[in-house]
C-alpha cells in the first residue's frame, strides 16, 4: 500500500471511530446517544459559489436513541463502523452488496434492504467528510469505459502500468475502475471529452472514428453514471482543462444524467466538489432538435411529465436554457433517443450533428 493511500485510510478510520467515541462520551455524561445528520432533500441544496456546484445546505435532523427506530439506526451505524474498522485495519475490501449480506448476521442491527444500508454508508461519508472508497467499500462493477487519445498509469497488484486508451485497448475501450484515485493522468492529444449515455451511441462514435477525426476522448456513462465515472471526468478537467460535454437522450431522466455530471446529484451532494464538473456542457438531444430534425419520438408518459415539471423547480435546472427547453418538451409532448438520429443516416450524428453542436458551444476542433 502506498504511503498516500495508507494515510487516507488511517484518517478515514480515525474519523469513523470519532463517531463512536462521541456516543461513549454521551453515555458517560448520562445522555441518550444521538447523532446529527444533514438533511438530504432538494430543499437542503445550496449553491457553493467557490466550487460552482450544488451541495448540502445547513439543515440537519437529530437522531437520538430515545425511540426504537432511532436506537436501531444508531445500533446499525455502530455495527457498520465496526465492520469498516476491520476492513481498514486488515486492508480488506468489499462491495456495498457484500456488506449488506454480511449485515444479515447482525441480528437486531440487520438492515431491511440494501437501500437502507447504502443510505447509512452515505451518512457516514457526510459525518466523516470521507469518500466510502477510503473505507475500502466499492459498488458493483459498473462497466463504464473510456476510449480516445489519453494516456494514464494504473497502479495494479503487479505494479504501475501505462495504458493509452486508443493504442492499448480493444474497441470497447479501457474499463474505468471502481476507484479512480489509483490512476495517474499522464498526457492527452484531445480537444474535447464527450460523455455518452448509451452503449449504442458510444460504439457508433468509435466505429465512425470520431475519436480520431475530432480528437475526442469518448466516455461511456452506461446510463446514470457511477461515482467513479463522474470522478474521472472531474479529474480529467482539473488535470487538462479540456471541455467536458455530455451527450444523452432527450428525456427528463437523461437531463438528470447531465445534471449529475455537471452539478452533482442530491444523493452525493456532500462530495459534489469531487464528483461534479460545473463547466460540463449539454450536447444531448434537445426538445428543439426533435422538432427541427423531425426525429422519431414517443409520447411523454405521466412519469415523464411529472419529472419535467419537477425539474422546473430543481435548482440545477433553473437557467433560461433549461426553462425554455423543458417548456418546449411539455408543449410537444414527446421524447426522443440518441439513436433517433439514425433516421437521417448512420453518419449524420458524427458528420453533422455533433460537430455543429460543439461549434455552437465554442469547442474548437482541429
Amino acid at each position: 500500500m502506498s504511503p498516500h493511500k495508507s494515510t487516507k485510510k488511517a484518517d478515514a478510520l480515525g474519523q469513523l471511530l470519532s463517531i463512536s467515541e462521541k456516543w461513549y462520551q454521551q453515555l458517560e455524561a448520562g445522555e441518550i446517544p444521538s447523532i446529527s445528520l444533514a438533511t438530504r432533500t432538494k430543499r437542503n441544496l445550496a449553491y457553493d459559489e467557490q466550487h460552482e456546484v450544488w451541495k448540502l445546505g445547513d439543515l440537519e435532523r437529530n437522531r437520538a436513541a430515545a425511540t426504537e427506530k432511532s436506537a436501531r439506526h444508531i445500533l446499525r451505524m455502530a455495527y457498520t463502523i465496526g465492520f469498516l474498522k476491520h476492513q481498514i485495519t486488515y486492508d480488506r475490501s468489499s462491495t456495498l452488496r457484500e456488506m449488506y449480506y454480511i449485515s444479515e448476521g447482525w441480528k437486531k442491527a440487520k438492515f431491511s434492504d440494501q437501500h437502507e444500508s447504502n443510505m447509512l454508508v452515505e451518512d457516514l461519508e457526510i459525518l466523516t467528510d470521507t469518500q466510502r472508497e477510503h473505507f475500502n467499500l466499492r459498488p458493483e462493477e459498473n462497466g463504464a469505459s473510456i476510449f480516445g487519445p489519453i494516456e494514464l498509469r494504473e497502479q495494479t497488484r503487479r505494479g504501475p502500468k501505462k495504458i493509452h486508451c486508443q493504442d492499448d485497448v480493444g474497441e470497447a475501450g479501457y474499463q474505468i475502475p471502481t476507484t479512480v484515485e489509483q490512476l495517474d493522468l499522464l498526457d492527452h492529444d484531445a480537444d474535447v471529452v464527450i460523455a455518452i449515455e448509451t452503449g449504442g451511441m458510444y460504439a457508433r462514435l468509435i466505429e465512425n472514428q470520431f475519436d480520431e477525426r475530432c480528437n475526442a476522448i469518448l466516455v461511456h456513462l452506461k446510463g446514470q453514471p457511477a461515482r467513479s465515472t463522474r470522478r474521472l471526468l472531474n479529474r480529467i478537467y482539473d488535470r487538462f482543462e479540456l471541455p467536458i460535454t455530455v451527450f444523452t437522450d432527450g428525456d427528463p431522466w437523461s437531463y438528470r444524467i447531465f445534471a449529475s455530471v455537471a452539478y452533482g446529484s442530491i444523493k452525493s451532494a456532500h462530495i459534489s466538489d469531487l464528483l461534479a464538473t460545473p463547466s460540463a456542457q449539454f450536447i444531448g438531444v434537445q426538445p428543439s432538435d426533435i422538432r427541427e430534425y423531425n426525429l422519431p419520438s414517443d409520447k411523454l408518459n405521466e412519469r415523464d411529465i411529472t419529472a419535467l415539471k419537477a425539474e422546473l423547480t430543481d435548482p440545477r435546472f433553473m437557467t433560461d436554457y433549461w426553462t425554455e427547453q423543458i417548456h418546449i418538451q411539455l408543449q410537444l409532448n414527446v421524447k426522443s433517443e440518441q439513436q433517433a438520429f439514425a433516421s437521417r443516416g448512420l453518419d449524420f450524428v458524427t458528420d453533422e450533428y455533433l460537430p455543429s453542436r460543439l461549434a455552437d458551444l465554442g469547442v474548437r476542433l482541429r
